[in-house]
């Protein structure tokens, strides 16, 4: 027998033992498809917050807010002695106008709440842009002191503080989404040696009789890894199946365009995909070699 004879007597019996036992089967499937979705969806926001993050602390800014009737005067003035510090690259005033506008643009759909005349939540503000040498770390106590004695500021913001502590959150929920992926990942492994091992002892009579006519433990073994591995890429092509529905559902008309973009903006790359499938096929793999060699134990105690 040649090794395309022997690849194709392989897949002609996984495909025909799974589908004779589709339903166990697709129980193995499923389980790790929901494992590998799981893990994937952390990956997915975890993948897209990263980089979110980085474009958000390339444009890292302190913001003065000010009074509402703080007057357009002292607004003026409260840049120029900003401008004038060293360790400032840049500073904007955005007025109460253009706070408008630009929740308008990132909040559509809540831009209604602006209308009531008796209150304005958006004050006047000034954005600090900071040079590249002071641009990590958070802003000093002093620097901080210094700006909340602005005449008219009410409130110093710094983007670092919140991008650290986001950052700390990402991390401790792509370690929580893991975990939880690798637990559902070794039951989906349990399963499948579970689903193997009542298929080799469905078929304990045809090995038997394999093995009295010399068949080799590779030609035997073989179909059943073959069939663990099919298992567990159909479970990883479901779950990165669902993963796209989800992305693809949650489209550019979804509410709150900006929390969309940074959660799942763009999709896992390709490079992620395959690494799913393979995790996925390389379960489905290890679930069968356990169960095999156990199985096979219990039928020939003298093979190792």
């Amino acid at each position: 027998m040649t090794w395309l004879q022997a690849i194709a007597y392989f897949v002609g019996e996984a495909l025909l033992s799974l589908r004779r036992g589709w339903r166990v089967g697709l129980l193995a499937i499923l389980t790790i498809a929901v494992s590998l979705f799981l893990g994937g969806l952390f990956a997915l926001v975890s993948h897209n917050l990263r980089g979110q993050l980085e474009a958000w602390r390339g444009e890292a800014r302190i913001v003065v807010y000010f009074s509402a009737d703080a007057s357009q005067e002292l607004l003026i003035e409260a840049r120029g002695e900003l401008a004038a510090l060293s360790w400032v690259e840049a500073v904007e005033l955005v007025t109460l106008a253009d706070a408008r506008e630009r929740f308008g643009q990132a909040f559509p759909d809540l831009v209604d709440v602006l209308d009531d005349p008796d209150a304005d939540p958006l004050p006047p503000s000034l954005e600090v842009r900071l040079v590249e040498s002071v641009r990590v770390a958070p802003l000093s106590e002093t620097r901080h002191e210094w700006l909340s004695g602005l005449d008219g500021a009410e409130w110093v913001d710094d983007d670092r503080v919140w991008l650290d502590r986001l950052e700390s959150i990402v991390r401790a929920g792509r370690v929580v989404g893991w975990g939880l992926g690798g637990l559902l990942l070794a039951a989906a492994i349990f399963t499948i040696s579970s689903v193997i091992r009542l298929t080799a002892y469905r078929y304990r009579d045809e090995i038997a009789v394999m093995r009295q006519i010399g068949a080799t433990e590779l030609l035997i073994r073989c179909p059943f890894y073959l069939e663990g591995f099919l298992q567990g890429l159909a479970g990883g092509l479901l779950a990165m199946a669902g993963l796209w529905l989800v992305y693809a559902g949650l489209g550019p008309d979804a509410p709150a365009q900006a929390v969309r973009e940074a959660l799942i903006g763009k999709f896992l790359p390709a490079s992620s995909v395959l690494a799913f499938l393979a995790l996925g096929a390389l379960a489905g793999g290890v679930g069968a070699i356990f169960s095999l060699r156990r199985e096979f134990v219990e039928l020939d105690p003298g093979i190792d």
